[in-house]
């Protein structure tokens, strides 16, 4: 299990890490790639990049250091209320594609945080 739960770590963090990364710091790329983009100010989307690089450290850095790791499942848990407002938000603007990939990306930081708690 704590090998299961190492791969899902990491992996979702670096997702999380390469995306947040692209929204905080690359706007225009973000805006050529993310349709809803450019329907938002700069420091909105800042705001949710920076959010989802950071939970995206906070899912790897303090379980792997062994400092803080309860930070892990809190990180999980609180990517997991990202990915239900962005499925709310999404499904708004009426994009089905994205709003699946934020179920998947919701199962598996309940999966995280359950797993780690």
């Amino acid at each position: 299990m704590n090998i299961a739960l190492w791969i899902v770590q990491i992996m979702f963090g670096l997702a999380f890490i390469m995306f947040g990364s692209m929204k905080a710091f690359q706007y225009e790329k973000a805006k050529a790639s993310l349709p809803w983009v450019k329907d938002y100010s700069k420091g909105f989307v800042t705001f949710i990049g920076v959010s989802e690089l950071l939970g995206g450290l906070g899912l790897i850095l303090p379980y792997a250091l062994g400092i803080a790791p309860i930070l892990t499942p809190i990180a999980a848990l609180g990517l997991g209320i990202v990915m239900i407002l962005a499925a709310g938000f999404h499904a708004k603007r009426k994009e089905n594609q994205a709003i699946g990939m934020n179920i998947i990306f919701l199962a598996l930081a309940i999966f995280v945080a359950i797993g780690r708690f």
